[in-house]
């Protein structure tokens, strides 16, 4: 698989250790889409205004998988990921090999990936974000070949079969995983959506909401004017950024005091 890694100002004449946020792009798009849609920019004027420090980005190609296994077991993305790239990561570059120091984040199709790679893997992620994630709830059964349904339909039959394997699904949906926090209990959440999301998926992330409000689990959630993509992202990537910032701070100061990772928000 393919990656780009957005090394901090500075690396290559230094010995230090980074922080680390994996960055998983959205459908239709590829691990270059940092760079060429502006989150390059935006990662360097925080930088620049000092309301993040130096980390480095890390961003894999996840094709069309929703960063899952697929159903059928052919596609083992997840597997993938969390078996061989994130050690392969820590091995080639300086990173700070530790779950408060490692986070992931995604928009759209990887914000579904973030959500639930971060939900699944509190050992490896300290900290997950998405914007504008592709939650869906509930499918009309049988899936109707027409309008949304139908587009949902094709981009999901890749990762979770043709037609649509309900169970599969379901399990390795965000919302679904979101009913038992206590398997994630460490995980630091951020996540938030337009408000005239194109695709509707301001209703997924208001349950997501509300269902962790009801689990009473810590997270931040924010319903902001806007649409989806990279339109959304050039006006807030910059909030999931200091938020990930943030935590990665106070894992460092934890370590340097000897003491314990950070607690809840």
């Amino acid at each position: 698989m393919d990656y780009c890694v957005d090394l901090p100002a500075g690396y290559d004449t230094s010995s230090a250790r980074y922080p680390t946020l994996y960055f998983l792009h959205g459908l239709f798009e590829n691990n270059r889409s940092w760079g060429e849609r502006g989150g390059h920019d935006i990662f360097d004027q925080l930088l620049e205004q000092g309301k993040i420090g130096r980390l480095i980005v890390v961003l894999p190609d996840g094709d069309n998988s929703f960063y899952v296994n697929s159903v059928d077991g052919h596609e083992r993305y997840e597997d993938f990921l969390i078996q061989e790239f994130v050690p392969a990561i820590d091995r080639r570059y300086r990173t700070l090999a530790c779950p408060s120091e490692r986070g992931i984040a995604g928009v759209s199709m990887g914000g579904y990936g973030s959500l639930h790679l971060g939900m699944r893997h509190p050992d490896l992620f300290g900290s997950a974000s998405a914007q504008g994630a592709a939650l869906m709830a509930q499918f009309p059964n049988p899936l109707p070949n027409e309008g949304r349904w139908r587009f949902y339909a094709r981009i999901l039959q890749g990762a979770f079969g043709s037609p649509l394997n309900e169970a599969y699904f379901d399990a390795n949906n965000p919302l679904t995983l979101a009913e038992h926090p206590e398997k994630f209990a460490s995980l630091k959440l951020y996540f938030d959506c337009g408000d005239h999301d194109r695709y509707g998926f301001e209703e997924g992330a208001e349950l997501l909401d509300r269902i962790l409000n009801e689990k009473q689990f810590p997270h931040t959630y924010a319903l902001r004017p806007g649409g989806h993509g990279w339109e959304y992202l050039a006006q807030y990537l910059q909030y999931p950024l200091m938020f990930h910032w943030h935590w990665f701070e106070q894992g460092q100061a934890g370590a340097s005091t000897g003491g314990a990772q950070a607690g809840g928000q």
